[in-house]
């Protein structure tokens, strides 16, 4: 009896202990082992970037003990094939084997395809190359782009156009969701500058040479030729091959190329590449990470791996990415799991196979806590490879900063930054955002460029086409005042003042604008100009050049420049020295008529004289006194007067 008591309580004491282990183990008992997927093109440009550093960082965050304590980060990884249908069926393999989360894709149309998925499978989808600004959209709330967005290089590229005074572009792109984004985001961002996409070439996706070559023979047809080309790394070198054999490489033209090329170039290694002698002058634009001993470990790391795996391509920006977007999902999964949260899937009632059907679809599983894990992804806040990684409002990383490069010589040379803080400037990034927006906005500046052709001089950017119509500018062929205009034997046939104003006004303009200048008149008498002026206003005439009067029939027609010669009637006259002389007074007067003066004044004496000679004691005496007497009387009147006078004349001419 008492044994078997004892055997009761030591069941029920074994009962209980495995009742608690299994409590603790619900409640909030760490697994030892958490699966992340990983969806990209292995060979290729930013595949092979990206493998080694995605391997690294799985190596680096299982090494830190202070992360996912007890908890293995196990990394599944799937290739994509860079196919839209191939990279959907391996997104569906790697749901099947329960991952929280997918690291990529590379691509953003398999972005597109995949996002569907995991919003319905609620597993957060983290891309570091996929930069389609279109995948940003609330249609997708389970992707997070762990790398810029090209929303941000768009206006990157907008700055540069801005600050070469350049209005209108010539957009190459591929035909596929990442290039139609891109364009889209540049004619948004060129339209805040007041600039515009004059023409789309599309090249459709794994186009031959021979359809790139047609659409960049129709590309050059048009007359700007600034160029901005937004493709694919793994296929785009072939453009500058055969825009080299249509001549479209030389001086006068201007290409601005995406940080697509970058990544080319950083892989490849600029010293070994073939094409380098054909990509002289471009300007690229590549993501922007500042320096770091934290980035400088990584870059030896990466590079010793790749040597032990005999791996050719080097690293490019789209590895720090790749390395700091495993490092974000740690994190996330550390707080998910700090907070007592438990990784389970359960089955999703929509997803059910058919009676013949093969795919499966019931076996994947609905991650319960996707909704939970994709919060923490947002509130990451931490120091990576890329500098500061954490996400605003809009789910874009903060701080999307670009270098501009400027290939020349043997390998691209960097001559500015941009950022969405300070804009385009000579100095980091990282330095301007320790200063005020007062102090660091305003520094629009770059270093010199080298163009296409090896010149310094900037590109007009616009060229006139051999099929276009000049500029039909009329000019009255009069006989008067040829000074101003006239036919002449030169090359535009005319001459004269208005015409030399007006060829100085087009030279001034960013692009050549050739003109023909159409004489009207037979050189005999003056035209009307009425007529010219209407010509002008029915497209008979593009302009009019000549001394046409702005007067108000003519302005409801037709719109006229500022004045430039002030008109009027005038007085031309010899210009004589002021002279200082005190008998200056005598000039208004001529001889003739200081005689008649003269005369009159001894004819008003004798009157004097002979009425007040008989009453008038003081015209009495000697001869020589009644003269004294009388020059006196009548000095004291007419004399002054006429002294008041001759003066005041003296005053007002001179």
């Amino acid at each position: 009896m008492g044994g078997a008591a004892a055997a009761l309580v030591l069941c029920l004491a074994l009962g209980g202990a495995v009742a608690a282990a299994a409590a603790a183990a619900g409640a909030g008992a760490r697994p030892s082992e958490v699966a992340v997927g990983a969806l990209f093109t292995y060979d290729s440009t930013i595949g092979r970037a990206a493998r080694l550093a995605i391997e690294l960082a799985v190596d680096d965050v299982n090494a830190d003990r202070t992360l996912l304590a007890g908890t293995t980060l196990k990394l599944i990884s799937l290739d994509t094939n860079c196919s839209g249908f191939l990279g959907t069926i391996e997104a569906l393999k790697l749901m099947d084997k329960n991952v929280v989360a997918v690291i990529g894709p590379q691509s953003s149309g398999i972005g597109h395809v995949i996002s569907h998925v995991v919003n319905e499978l609620h597993v957060p989808l983290l891309s570091f190359a996929a930069t389609d600004p279109t995948l940003s959209a609330s249609e997708y709330p389970y992707f997070l782009r762990s790398t810029l967005s090209d929303s941000f290089q768009m206006h990157a590229v907008a700055s540069i156009v801005d600050y070469y005074q350049w209005k209108e572009v010539t957009a190459i792109f591929v035909d596929d969701d990442y290039g139609r984004g891109g364009v889209s985001a540049l004619g948004d961002a060129l339209a805040l500058q007041r600039a515009r996409i004059s023409y789309k070439a599309a090249i459709p996706p794994n186009s031959n040479t021979d359809a790139i070559n047609d659409v960049l023979f129709r590309a050059n047809m048009m007359e700007s030729r600034v160029f901005v080309v937004h493709v694919n790394p793994d296929t785009g070198m072939r453009i500058f091959s055969i825009a080299n054999k249509l001549q479209m490489m030389g001086s006068g033209y201007v290409w601005i190329v995406t940080d697509w090329l970058a990544a080319v170039l950083d892989s490849s290694g600029s010293g070994d590449l073939k094409a380098m002698s054909y990509i002289q002058g471009l300007i690229v634009l590549r993501q922007h990470s500042p320096d770091s001993e934290p980035k400088r470990k990584f870059i030896s790391e990466w590079n010793n791996m790749a040597r032990n795996r005999s791996i050719a391509s080097g690293l490019n920006s789209y590895g720090f990415y790749a390395y700091d977007s495993v490092w974000i999902v740690a994190h996330a999964i550390n707080q998910l799991l700090d907070s007592e949260q438990q990784i389970n899937f359960s089955a999703d009632p929509r997803l059910h196979d058919s009676n013949s059907s093969t795919l499966h679809l019931s076996t994947l599983k609905l991650f319960d806590g996707g909704e939970q894990l994709l919060q923490q992804l947002l509130l990451t806040n931490f120091t990576g490879l890329t500098g500061r990684v954490q996400f605003d409002s809009d789910r874009n990383l903060v701080r999307p900063a670009y270098d501009i490069l400027n290939i020349g010589g043997s390998g691209p040379h960097l001559i500015g930054y941009w950022s969405n803080y300070s804009g385009l400037s000579v100095v980091a990034p990282e330095i301007l955002y320790e200063k005020p927006p007062n102090i660091s906005m305003g520094v629009q500046q770059l270093y010199n460029v080298v163009w296409p052709g090896d010149t310094t001089t900037k590109p007009r950017g616009w060229v006139f086409p051999d099929n276009g119509q000049p500029l039909r500018v009329g000019v009255p062929n009069k006989p008067s005042f040829k000074e101003l205009v006239s036919r002449d034997t030169g090359p535009d046939n005319v001459t004269g003042y208005c015409i030399d104003i007006f060829i100085a006004a087009i030279k001034l303009l960013p692009y050549p604008v050739p003109c023909q200048f159409i004489m009207i008149g037979d050189g005999s008498k003056n035209p009307n100009y009425d007529d010219i002026v209407n010509m002008a206003a029915t497209n008979s005439l593009d302009a009019a050049v000549g001394d046409f009067a702005i007067v108000r029939n003519r302005t409801k027609i037709a719109e006229f420049t500022q004045p430039y010669i002030e008109s009027g009637l005038v007085v031309v006259a010899p210009v004589k020295q002021a002279t200082s002389s005190a008998w200056a007074f005598l000039q208004p007067f001529t001889l003739q008529m200081w005689c008649v003066t003269c005369a009159l004044f001894i004819s008003v004496g004798i009157v004097v004289w002979i009425l007040e000679h008989r009453t008038n004691e003081e015209f009495r005496g000697s001869p020589r006194q009644q003269v004294i007497t009388i020059f006196w009387y009548v000095s004291a009147g007419p004399l002054k007067y006429m002294f008041i006078s001759s003066t005041s004349i003296s005053c007002w001419f001179l």
